[in-house]
């Protein structure tokens, strides 16, 4: 007797959890099919573990992929029938999306919550935490507009997404048009993704639109993208982003690709507090206060002008603080631009809820496919530590082991074999510790950026590199965040945070700006260590997008 269908790569489990075969001919053709609706568990070598979540399915379901294709989806691809739980937890989470509803009111000030389930509206009534936020009207709620952001964050922290379909204030006007030829006399025009990502979000005011998270890699244009949407919706924009590097960065775009005067842009940061039509701003100086139980100062930035929209570059790097004043900022359009939703905090409900859903996503592979972002090959090197640090490592707790294995001075010599092979390559060398940092750099004799590198001196290094005077620097954190180095095509990764998926989408993306030669992403990890752990949660960000990950060990005797 036969069982299942061998022929088929999937195996769906009544656990929620979705196996793949990772050596089936089908495997890339399923993963692809299934990666919208799940999310990436574990990535052994032989069998990844997807798992459906409620989110995961809200935002297909935001998408447009609704419960009959996900389960023919499943059907297709699965080697044994969908088990029937399965079938019933797909329809329970997919029909709570747009069960609970927000809509206008003929007062501007209030809103009311419809809630098309009795039962669901009972359940509402008795959550002691809503008690303040909800008043019971016949068979729906009314919330005060105040409310409109906490009431959609404390719904879908007990499983109720809230699909928010009220007015979006337009702001004051301020036009403008994307230029044909830039400043610097290239052409230019928006990529049918690029334009086809800003029309999902936009989707022609339509209620329900207007808000929501654009997932594109590193290098594909997510900053084309947030132009784009300002053409559309020709109001005034405040652009929130993670250093004065990124600030100045979406200036320059800004002044290149549109006809926005310089005079126009505002630049609000630790350097500098202009408020203009279009003002850019850091998260740092948004979330400066000078006791911990004050009040955040800067935070009047956000009601300090009628903005018809709101920018979150690198929304996955969103700070806490920042969800508070974004809860009252409902009425307002908001645009977050990532590569990967993963946050270290587990805030994602609350990108959702308060950001928005996911508007739309490319897999990471097939942009590079299509030439969009660089080729790109993914290595580990694993090397043992010296005798020296092996009892040092054993006697330490583990913030301890992971530091003294991320720290393994044997790195430094595969550093300069890997840089040996890339001479005529920009090299990225990212990592964690300042102290191992310095090292690298003094040992290599090229410029080293950390946080504490002043602005100035930080984007003189960066523009030496772009133009190829120095073809190596060595960077810390600072890597991780908005920085355009668009010639960099290797990096080399010696240390990093626990296990950080988002961190390592990040550094990727350093090296992924479309160029004429491919690219290769380093990692050296300490072999039997607490930081090769580690290792194998990162790899998943780089299985979930389809590269493939080559694991060698470091022949200290034959190098």
């Amino acid at each position: 007797m036969i069982i299942g269908d061998q022929a088929k790569p999937l195996i769906v489990q009544g656990d929620q959890t979705i196996l793949l075969e990772t050596y089936h001919p089908l495997f890339e053709q399923a993963r692809d099919a299934i990666a919208p609706f799940c999310e990436l568990e574990k990535s052994p070598e032989h069998i990844h573990t997807y798992r459906l979540s409620a989110l995961s399915l809200w935002n297909a379901a935001s998408s447009g992929i609704g419960t009959e294709e996900i389960q023919k989806r499943l059907s297709d691809f699965s080697r044994f029938p969908v088990p029937q739980n399965i079938i019933r937890f797909i329809q329970d989470i997919i029909g709570r999306y747009g069960s609970i509803v927000l809509e206008d009111t003929v007062d501007p000030m209030i809103l009311r919550l419809s809630v098309s389930d009795p039962f669901i509206r009972d359940e509402l009534n008795h959550r002691k935490q809503l008690h303040r936020y909800l008043i019971p009207d016949g068979d729906h709620f009314l919330v005060h507009l105040l409310h409109r952001g906490t009431v959609k964050v404390e719904l879908i922290k007990i499983g109720y997404p809230v699909q928010d379909t009220g007015s979006l204030r337009e702001g004051e006007p301020f036009p403008l048009t994307l230029r044909e030829t830039t400043l610097s006399g290239r052409a230019f025009h928006v990529r049918d993704y690029q334009r086809d990502a800003a029309k999902s979000f936009w989707s022609k005011g339509t209620p329900g639109s207007g808000f929501g998270v654009i997932v594109l890699p590193c290098g594909a244009g997510k900053t084309i993208v947030g132009l784009t949407v300002m053409s559309l919706l020709q109001t005034r924009t405040l652009i929130l982003t993670t250093n004065v590097a990124a600030v100045h960065q979406w200036i320059d775009e800004l002044c290149d690709k549109t006809d926005i005067q310089r005079e126009n842009i505002g630049e609000y940061s630790g350097d500098q507090k202009q408020i203009k039509p279009v003002t850019v701003a850091t998260y740092q100086i948004l979330t400066y206060h000078s006791k911990k139980n004050d009040d955040y100062p800067h935070f009047s930035v956000f009601k300090s002008n009628d903005w018809g929209l709101i920018i979150y570059d690198e929304v996955h790097l969103l700070p806490a603080p920042v969800f508070r004043i974004t809860a009252e900022l409902q009425s307002v359009r908001r645009l977050g631009l990532t590569a990967t939703l993963i946050r270290e905090d587990g805030k994602e409900r609350e990108v959702f809820s308060l950001v928005g859903p996911k508007r739309y996503d490319v897999p990471w592979k097939e942009m590079e496919q299509k030439g969009w972002i660089a080729e790109a090959y993914c290595r580990e090197i694993r090397v043992e530590l010296p005798d020296d640090l092996k009892s040092r490592y054993a006697a330490s707790e583990n913030r301890g082991k992971y530091r003294i294995a991320s720290e393994n001075y044997r790195k430094e010599k595969i550093v300069l074999s890997i840089l040996e092979n890339h001479a005529e390559d920009s090299v990225l060398v990212i990592g964690q510790y300042v102290e191992q940092l310095t090292r690298i750099a003094k040992t290599l004799k090229v410029p080293l950026i950390t946080g504490s590198t002043p602005n100035k001196e930080r984007e003189l290094i960066y523009a030496r590199f772009r133009e190829g005077s120095i073809k190596v620097i060595v960077v810390s954190k600072v890597a991780n965040f908005a920085i355009d180095l668009p010639d960099a095509s290797v990096a080399i990764q010696i240390s990093g945070s626990f296990g950080s998926r988002q961190e390592e989408a990040q550094r990727l993306g350093r090296i992924l700006r479309p160029k004429q030669k491919n690219s290769f992403f380093y990692s050296i990890v300490s072999h039997y260590t607490l930081e090769e752990t580690f290792a194998l949660n990162r790899q998943k960000f780089l299985t979930e997008q389809g590269y493939e990950y080559h694991i060698e060990i470091w022949d200290e005797e034959s190098a």
